[in-house]
This record gives C-alpha cells, sequence and structure tokens, in this order.
C-alpha cells in the first residue's frame, strides 16, 4: 500500500485535463504575448522621457529575462507548494507591476515596475503552466502543449489592436492601469489547475525527521557521531537542493546540446518582435497598421501551434522531433536574414506571415523536445535550469539590437544579426542532435549485448546448477557409472592420471 501510494498517479490524457489546458492557455498566453504587446508604447514612453532605442528596449529585456531567470524559483514553488497557488500569487503580481508602473516618472522605475514585478509574475505562470499540462497528458501531449502554446498568439492577436485602441483613448499611464486589471485574469486561470494526485512530500520529511532524531539519540552514547551527524545534515541540505533542482542533468547529453543550442538562439528570438512595429512606422505606416503587423503575425503563430503539434505527434516526426525543431529555429532565422528585402507593407506583411509561422513552429516545440529529451520526472528541474541559463541572453538580445539601430540608424543590421544567429543555433543543433541520436543507438546495441552475454551466462550456470543437482539425487547405484564417465572425459583431455 505505501508504494502504491508513493507512485505518481497516471496522466488522465483528458476529462478535467482539458479544463487545465484552458487554463494553462491563458496563463502561458499573457506570460508570452504580454512582453511582445507593450511594443506598441514604446515610441511614445520614448519620447516622454526622451531616451534612446537600446534603452526603451531593456523594459521588455528585463521582463523577458526575469521571466526565464526565475524559472529555477517558480520550479523550487511548484515542487513544494502545486501550480495552482503559484499561479494565482503570479497573477496578484503581474496586476500590482503594472498598476504601479502607471504611476512611474522615470525609466528606471520603468525597470523595476514593468520589467522585474511583472516579469517575476509572468515567470510564476509560465513554468507551472507548462508543468501541469505534462503531468495532465502522455500520449497527446505533443498535441496539449501546441494548444497550450497556442494562448500566445491568441493573447498578442488581441492585445496589439487594443493596446492600441487603450493609448489613442487613455495614454500610456491609463492604458498600464487597464492592463493591470486584465492581468489579475491569470489568478482566475491558475484557480483551475487542480491537484492530479497526493503529494509525497510530507512523507519524505517525517522520514527525514525520524532519522535525525535517531541520530541526536547516540549523541549521548557517543561522542564522535557529532561529526557523523554535521556530514548528515550536510548532505541532507544538498539532498533537499537537489530534490527541487537535480543538477545531475548537467551529465546528460541531451540535455547540454539542447541547452547550448538555445541559448544561442535567444540571443536572437525576441528581438525581431520587439522592434518589428517601430520599424513599420520608422518606415512611414501609421500606427493601427503597424500594430496589425503584429496581428498578422500572431494570426499565423495561432495556427502555426497546433498544427506543428499534430505533425510532431505523428509517428513519423516523434521520434526523430529534434530534427524538427532545429528546421524550425533556421527557418525562423532565414526569415530575418531576408526581413530586409521588405521594403514595402506589403513586404512586411509576408515577412510577418512567415515569421509567425516559423515562430510557431519553435514554440510549439520548446518544451516538447526538452520532455523528450529528458522525461516527465526530470522536466521540472529542467525547465527551471534552462530558463536561467537562457535568461542572460535574452536579457541582452534586444538591447544589443537596439545599439545596432542608434549606432547604423538603420533596422536592418538588427534583422541580419538575429537571422544570422538563428540560423547558428539550428545548424548546431542540427549536426549536434544527429551525434546524440547515433550515440544512444550506439549505447543501445552496447547495452543489448551486454544483456545477451548476461543471459547466456545465466543459462549456462543454470545448466551446471542442474546437473549437478541430478548428479547429486542419482543415488549410490550410479556411482560406478558415473566415475567411469569421469575416466573417459579424463581422456579424451590428455590428462589420463594413474
Amino acid at each position: 500500500m505505501a508504494a502504491e501510494a508513493g507512485r505518481a498517479p497516471e496522466p488522465p490524457d483528458g476529462g478535467w485535463g482539458w479544463v487545465v489546458l484552458f487554463g494553462a492557455f491563458v496563463s502561458i498566453g499573457f506570460a508570452y504575448a504580454f512582453p511582445k504587446g507593450l511594443a506598441i508604447f514604446f515610441k511614445e514612453i520614448q519620447d516622454f522621457f526622451g531616451t534612446s532605442y537600446s534603452e526603451i528596449a531593456w523594459v521588455s529585456s528585463i521582463m523577458l529575462a526575469t521571466t526565464y531567470g526565475a524559472g529555477p524559483i517558480s520550479s523550487i514553488l511548484v515542487n513544494r507548494y502545486g501550480s495552482r497557488p503559484v499561479v494565482m500569487f503570479g497573477g496578484l503580481l503581474c496586476g500590482v507591476g503594472m498598476i504601479s508602473a502607471a504611476f512611474c516618472t522615470s525609466i528606471l522605475q520603468l525597470y523595476i515596475c514593468v520589467g522585474f514585478i511583472t516579469g517575476f509574475g509572468l515567470a510564476l505562470n509560465l513554468q507551472p503552466s507548462v508543468i501541469i499540462v505534462g503531468k495532465y497528458f502522455l500520449k497527446r501531449r505533443p498535441i496539449a502543449n501546441g494548444l497550450a502554446m497556442a494562448g500566445s498568439p491568441v493573447m498578442l492577436c488581441t492585445l496589439a489592436p487594443l493596446n492600441q485602441f487603450l493609448f489613442d483613448n487613455f495614454g500610456w499611464r491609463g492604458s498600464f492601469l487597464i492592463l493591470g486589471a486584465i492581468l489579475l485574469n491569470c489568478c482566475v486561470a491558475g484557480a483551475l489547475f487542480r491537484p492530479i494526485g497526493p503529494g509525497t512530500a510530507p512523507v519524505k520529511t517525517q522520514v527525514n525527521e525520524e532519522g535525525k532524531d535517531a541520530l541526536k539519540g547516540k549523541i549521548t552514547e557517543d561522542g564522535p557521531m557529532e561529526k557523523k551527524i554535521e556530514e548528515e545534515e550536510e548532505k541532507d541540505c544538498f539532498e533537499k537542493v537537489n530534490q527541487y533542482l537535480d543538477f545531475s542533468l548537467f551529465k546528460h547529453r541531451g540535455f547540454l546540446i539542447y541547452l547550448i543550442g538555445n541559448v544561442l538562439m535567444f540571443l536572437g528570438f525576441f528581438a525581431p518582435i520587439v522592434f518589428l512595429a517601430p520599424y513599420a512606422k520608422h518606415t512611414g505606416i501609421d500606427e493601427y497598421s503597424a500594430a496589425f503587423l503584429l496581428s498578422i503575425l500572431a494570426i499565423v503563430d495561432m495556427v502555426a501551434r497546433p498544427a506543428t503539434g499534430i505533425i510532431a505527434n505523428s509517428r513519423w516526426v516523434r521520434p526523430r522531433i529534434q530534427y524538427f525543431f532545429s528546421f524550425a529555429i533556421a527557418f525562423n532565422g532565414a526569415c530575418h536574414l531576408l526581413c530586409p528585402l521588405a521594403s514595402s507593407y506589403t513586404g512586411l506583411i509576408v515577412y510577418s506571415s512567415f515569421f509567425g509561422l516559423a515562430f510557431g513552429m519553435v514554440c510549439a516545440m520548446l518544451f516538447e523536445t526538452l520532455m523528450d529529451l529528458v522525461g516527465a520526472a526530470r522536466f521540472t528541474s529542467a525547465v527551471g535550469l534552462v530558463t536561467i541559463a537562457e535568461c542572460c541572453t535574452i536579457l541582452l538580445g534586444p538591447p544589443i539590437g537596439g545599439i545596432l539601430i542608434d549606432t547604423f540608424g538603420d533596422y536592418k543590421y538588427m534583422f541580419i544579426k538575429c537571422g544570422a544567429v538563428m540560423v547558428l543555433a539550428g545548424t548546431f543543433l542540427f549536426i549536434m542532435n544527429y551525434y546524440n541520436y547515433r550515440m544512444l543507438a550506439k549505447e543501445e546495441k552496447e547495452r543489448k549485448t551486454k544483456e545477451e552475454d548476461l543471459k547466456s551466462l545465466r543459462t549456462e550456470n543454470e545448466g551446471k546448477k542442474n546437473w549437478n543437482k541430478d548428479s547429486t539425487e542419482d543415488g549410490p547405484e550410479l556411482e560406478p557409472l558415473r566415475e567411469n564417465g569421469e575416466g573417459v572425459k579424463k581422456e579424451m583431455n590428455g590428462t589420463n592420471e594413474v
């Protein structure tokens, strides 16, 4: 009974899982789309505070970096308290951050309110939502992840024109107040995240406490035990940290390949979206048409994510999903390299369409490929470790793009930089995943060979045991025959004895 109580419940692949999927759709949508939707206000905030492109880009960069960098904290809180309270608290932080931002009087205050407070709230929405979808779905997991990730383009498609409407009627300060109230809906989404099964943490705590009491009881009997107890407590401390964040993943070949490729990819992943609307305005396109480019990108993205999930779930693609992910990243980079050729509004519409397709493909497989590599049991720790590593390049990506724009006075160098980085990341992942698949096949072959050798050895040993058993059961009347047989064997082996 104890083993059954400690065993993780099986994913239902349906039922209440569809309600959980809707909540994840909303939470993930706000977490990914909100930083991009704020780009509508950047031009006006830049003029209001008199800042440069790179300075205003730090708002989105800090927000995105905090969302990703707080991943380990979010993972620890989910392991300790579960997804529901963490998401609800995150929604509250998002609302407080945006409402506070409406009263900011400097760009530094915006960095704190929008960047850190709202970004941390979005982090508490993103990680738990991704984790709980993996707990509710197994067979349909790629499709479920694709549908959950589709929340981002749906929200972006809605937020882009809504933000422009709010700005025209209420200004950026009034818009931030209203957006803060809208973000409180994350609390409602989090309330839908019903735990899938009973937790096992209290049992482990009880066992640890009993062990500590037993050790303390021995102190009065044996003096040298004090040193051992200190060592045990240090070990317990490390085990507690490792319980929430599995650092042994850094010995996992597939995880390291994924981590390096994604860290490189995020250097050019978000900057094109942040600067798409300002770039359109820079070329002389009006505000609503510039905002509509984000809506086009979001509409295509909306279709691309579930479609990619269906393709990734097929029997032809799922065994080699890492190749599909590598192609999506390289395709994304190719779109950015060709963007400078789009000099008219029609060209920007075409670019936004292809960008939306490539962006949706990458986002739909972003976490599915990680779970494919490390498995569901270690996924929570893997997400936390990956996001904190990615936050550095996420933080630097848009400001580097802004510096290129300030230096050359042209947006094309920013798009070329982002495209080149992503093509490089896609190529790296493709080559290294090919190597990883080859090594896994080789290791599997060696494992099967060892198993066959052990099996044959076991069979041979069992045969010898059975022969010896039969010999002892024959009785004394067959002893002369056995002696004659042994004599014949010795003569055949050339060891004739007198």
